[in-house]
């Protein structure tokens, strides 16, 4: 019987290749991997599991939630270090405490929020914190950084290990704002000598030592997103997304294909409809830009990505048939090369991959 259903594949081998990567990249300063976001959509335990049998030892999640699930997947034969970015609010520390996470602490609310905590609680917990350097979302100015280290009592009951910030424009290289925000993270982390300190996601591995410190914080690019937003040779493509065809029929001239009447035939088309849209994943905006990989070539995409379903042209292509499976993503066609066609980023690809694509692991978890 005929495949009707998307499957997504995550080869856990590729992300061991691009830790491997990262590793080398970074130059001796450990590397932290971030999976938040269920493991950029890719599964959180297994992508976390494997990392750790290469070697990683600390993780970056985002939510508290995540934390949780990300202890209890690991286990205790697997005590990593997962430091949670959105910090200590109130009434989260008992639970922070229990699952053993590190907070990464964003204001001076959250620090005495953390430290009231962490005196009633009758020793000191792990935490982190966050330095805004200039991109002005979450993180302590450098004029509270001051006031902080000025005044030790207020962070009576904090083991502060790490002291990190964020670039706002590491995927373009060279942006002047990242040497800004990299001199003034030299400044604040001077004030927390005994700490670690982080700075680099992805991207900002790649701009050299500067950017490295004692820990990097690589997310996307273990994925298999490029550094800049454009495919790199030396990243693995780590999923790939596949759906098979339907139906295939002939389009006449002047007929028109999907929702919107978009894409009007200007000549006749031998037209491929593939169960996959944007409920899996595949960019709603993907049209007129993008592209699928069938049959050993690249194929367009004809008018309005659907909910359920894209069309594409085979013209000419005699392998058509319902049950052929289809690739949207993968390593014949680049996470950014989709991004890209989608009027988006790698991210966001990743993140909203669809739940009810049959998932296949490739490669032991660890």
């Amino acid at each position: 019987m005929p495949a009707q259903r998307a499957r997504l594949t995550v080869d856990l081998d590729a992300l061991a290749a691009n830790y491997a990567l990262f590793r080398a990249q970074a130059a001796g300063a450990e590397v932290g991997p971030v999976v938040k976001a269920d493991g950029y959509g890719l599964g959180a335990a297994e992508v976390s599991r494997r990392l750790w049998a290469e070697g990683a030892r600390s993780f970056f999640v985002a939510r508290l939630e995540e934390g949780e699930a990300l202890r209890a997947a690991l286990g205790p034969e697997r005590p990593a270090a997962i430091h949670v970015f959105d910090g200590a609010t109130g009434g989260s520390g008992p639970r922070l405490a229990a699952s053993t996470l590190i907070p990464i602490l964003n204001s001076p609310g959250q620090v005495e929020v953390y430290s009231t905590f962490s005196r009633a609680h009758g020793s000191a917990l792990p935490c982190g914190l966050h330095i805004d350097t200039g991109m002005n979302r979450l993180g302590l100015r450098p004029e509270e950084l001051e006031a902080l280290a000025a005044a030790p009592d207020r962070l009576t009951g904090l083991d502060i290990g790490l002291v990190m910030s964020h670039l706002a424009c590491a995927d373009h290289e060279e942006h002047p704002l990242n040497a800004r925000q990299a001199g003034r993270f030299r400044k604040a982390r001077a004030l927390f000598p005994n700490a670690r300190a982080s700075l680099s996601n992805s991207a900002g591995v790649f701009l050299g030592a500067d950017f490295h410190h004692e820990l990097v914080r690589p997310g996307v690019g273990l994925y298999g997103g490029g550094p800049f937003n454009r495919p790199d040779k030396r990243i693995a493509a780590v999923a790939r997304l596949e759906a098979p065809i339907l139906d295939v029929r002939a389009v006449a001239a002047g007929e028109t294909v999907g929702y919107g009447a978009d894409f009007e035939a200007d000549r006749p088309y031998r037209a491929a409809i593939v169960a996959a849209g944007y409920a899996d994943g595949v960019p709603r905006a993907a049209w007129p830009e993008g592209k699928v990989w069938f049959a050993g070539a690249l194929r367009p995409v004809l008018g309005r990505v659907s909910m359920d379903l894209l069309v594409i042209d085979v013209t000419g292509c005699d392998a058509a048939a319902p049950g052929a499976m289809v690739e949207l993503l993968g390593p014949n066609l680049p996470l950014d090369d989709v991004a890209k066609a989608g009027g988006t980023i790698a991210h966001a690809i990743l993140t909203g991959l669809g739940r009810r694509a049959e998932r296949v692991y490739l490669g032991a978890a660890g």
